[in-house]
């Protein structure tokens, strides 16, 4: 038998997914309310519906129907109707009886028997192909088996089939079915079960804390009989999902909107009765035109043939190049705050650091792109917590340097709240009136979390979360805004990549080795782990050239980076920087997200300080060893090409950002980016008109 931690059993990028604070202190109530009625002395049907009352009121109250179904205690159903199929069974037995409930050495006990008589009537009698997973529970021990054991060795066992057909026909009682099949059953495949167990009692400490250390204790237990575990749901990490909420108030903080023209969305700049000069392209606009810069601009031909067009063009690229800065800068700023143990004196994207966009530009190249030592002293006090990045994205590009810069625009401007702003008023209502245009730029980001890299955890404030990916795509929508876009979903993107590099890995190694593997399996047992043959295997997946033709957003060349990580991991040949393999932790790819688990508690790697503020040596030579294999991916082996030039920009923003989740601090508080004489070879690529 196989038996799995609520944490291990988990799907990581789920695991990995913050919990509400509502949530979790609603399921610490319930659950305590659960506890405390619970009376040796009443029945199990008593008990049953204690359980029925926990479920409703922590999960799945108007989403799913929970009830008893025939002669099963409990059932889940799929959707919140009686007559939907049930998705989750549950058998379950009074407190303290424990001549009925199976242990974790030995499942073949009455309340086990029991379930696989409901199994079997589900699938054969009611043809039920709904069910995901089975439990056994007495309030306090919970054992949950994934339906797929069942099914492999109980359902497709024609002779178990048979016997329970027999059964059914000959008018015989189920003690005749416990005991003469599902006994002698359970003795010959138990071994074979994969399953959770825990006890209930063991997490009870920590319901009547409010101790934040101590709560995230309890995020694996909340998971695991949540919907997206115990109904295998999808859950709201797809990359390619856009938050529409956060994509029209970045439009409308830009100066732009999404029109439907047929099929298509396309995004236009507002009508001109509808333009706000405090809006970051009616601002550019205007010093472009009121102080003549596009008349000397030479270049402005790339941009249109048409005066307006070249201004519309040169002003959008311009946003486009400071709103992928700020929003960097906003990734860098979560990662600074979580790595301190959510220190705010690490926020700086607000108007108290930033008053105005003099000071932006200040930030953008006096300060991240200047070492901390090279820094003027009024810089090193004004900004004395933000880390040096070696990244050309904070170079003036040659557009600022033809045209203007962000310390050109005009402070004076407010801009009128969206009408469905995400911002509130005191009074928790949506805001109305305006309000200075950077200042709701960085309360507007604010509202949102973007520290999307990390380990379980407890979201304080109700904030939606905004990762790499979907700025990848807000952007490569806005990039796209003559033709309109089309994006390849992350699941799809994840099945291409896996699939593709595998084969070309046992291809190349083919070609160096001179072997005929056929297949990754067959690698994973040839291959030498010793540390010469980590090094020359390295070498050879390293040669590996991976180009997109259409790359748009990058979202592909982020799967394949991933799955690089992922397969050199499964084939124990990803290293410290010293040469050491890794062995304490595994890479791996779930819902199209790089996870670094932790091979022996199941929990997710998180790179952080200590409790004493000091660097943790285990968790810094896992950072450092995984930043350097990005670089090494990005710089060697990933390639695109795009007809739009900006798309290219956003590729190669979105493989930074994936630099940014790995970036490690020197003792000495630096954060390693790429150096700027690399950020053309970050990502080689050829972009065409």
């Amino acid at each position: 038998m196989d038996i799995l931690t609520p944490r291990k059993t988990l799907n990581k990028a789920y695991l990995k997914q913050k919990v509400n604070r509502e949530e979790l202190e609603r399921f610490k109530t319930n659950l305590q309310g659960m506890l405390s009625n619970m009376n040796p002395d009443e029945s199990e049907e008593y008990h049953k519906n204690l359980l029925n009352t926990f479920l409703n009121e922590t999960w799945y109250k108007g989403l799913h129907f929970i009830n008893t179904k025939d002669r099963t205690d409990l059932v889940i159903h799929s959707d919140k109707t009686a007559d939907s199929q049930p998705a989750v069974l549950i058998e379950t037995k009074k407190p303290g009886n424990q001549s009925e409930m199976p242990s974790k050495d030995n499942l073949n006990a009455k309340a086990l028997h029991e379930l696989i008589r409901y199994y079997l009537h589900e699938r054969i009698d009611n043809g039920n192909i709904s069910i995901k997973h089975l439990i056994v529970t007495d309030l306090n021990q919970f054992f949950i088996f994934n339906e797929n054991d069942f099914d492999k060795y109980i359902y497709r066992d024609k002779q178990i089939r048979d016997a329970y057909e027999n059964y059914k026909n000959s008018g015989k009682d189920t003690t005749f079915f416990y005991q003469g099949i599902a006994r002698p059953l359970l003795d010959k495949i138990q071994d074979k079960f994969t399953f959770t167990w825990f006890e209930v009692k063991s997490i009870k400490k920590y319901l009547k804390t409010s101790d934040p250390e101590k709560d995230k204790k309890l995020i694996p237990y909340y998971k695991l009989l949540s919907p997206p575990n115990l109904l295998k749901q999808p859950f709201a990490n797809d990359s390619n999902t856009l938050d529409r909420n956060f994509y029209n108030e970045l439009l409308h903080i830009i100066g732009l909107k999404e029109v439907k023209k047929g099929s298509q969305k396309l995004i236009q700049r507002l009508p001109e009765n509808e333009r706000e000069p405090g809006s970051l392209i009616e601002n550019a606009i205007n010093i472009l035109e009121s102080e003549g810069i596009i008349d000397f601009y030479s270049g402005k031909k790339k941009f249109g043939e048409e005066r307006e067009e070249q201004v519309f063009n040169i002003a959008l690229e311009l946003a486009i190049t400071w709103v992928n800065r700020i929003l960097f800068l906003k990734l860098l700023e979560a990662q600074l705050y979580r790595y301190h143990r959510n220190d705010a004196s690490y926020k700086f994207l607000n108007t108290d650091t930033v008053p105005d966009y003099d000071a932006l530009n200040k930030l953008f190249f006096q300060v991240l792109a200047v070492r901390p030592e090279e820094r003027s002293e009024q810089v090193r006090e004004e900004f004395s917590k933000i880390p040096y990045l070696n990244s050309s994205l904070f170079d003036p590009n040659e557009l600022e340097g033809h045209t203007i810069r962000i310390s050109n625009l005009e402070d004076e401007y407010a801009l009128p709240y969206l009408k469905n702003t995400v911002l509130k008023d005191s009074k928790g209502k949506r805001r109305k009136g305006k309000q200075d245009s950077l200042k709701y730029l960085f309360e507007f980001l604010d509202a949102y979390d973007f520290a999307s890299e990390g380990s379980e955890d407890i979201q304080e404030e109700n904030k939606n979360l905004i990762n790499a990916s979907v700025l990848g795509l807000i952007f490569e929508k806005i990039n796209g805004y003559k033709d309109g876009s089309f994006f390849t979903p992350g699941f799809i993107t994840e099945y291409m990549a896996r699939e593709t590099i595998r084969r070309a890995v046992v291809q190349k190694f083919n070609e160096e080795k001179g072997w005929n593997l056929e297949n990754f399996e067959e690698l994973k047992e040839k291959l030498d782990i010793g540390k010469k043959g980590r090094e020359e295997a390295n070498r050879i997946i390293n040669s590996l050239k991976i180009c997109d033709p259409a790359v748009g957003s990058g979202h592909f060349l982020v799967s394949a980076l991933n799955e690089i990580l992922a397969l050199k991991s499964e084939l124990n040949i990803l290293s410290y920087r010293d040469g050491n393999r890794i062995k304490l932790y595994q890479a791996r790819v779930e819902n199209d997200e790089l996870i670094i688990e932790d091979n022996d508690e199941g929990g997710i790697f998180e790179y952080g300080l200590s409790k004493q503020g000091t660097i943790i040596p285990e968790k810094q030579a896992v950072q450092e060893a995984i930043f350097h294999e990005k670089q090494t991916i990005i710089e060697n082996c990933l390639f695109g090409v795009d007809i739009n030039a900006n798309s290219v920009k956003i590729c190669r923003l979105r493989l930074w950002i994936e630099l940014l989740k790995s970036a490690y601090y020197h003792p000495a508080h630096a954060a390693p980016q790429p150096h700027s004489r690399q950020a053309s070879a970050l990502i080689n690529r050829y972009s065409k008109r």
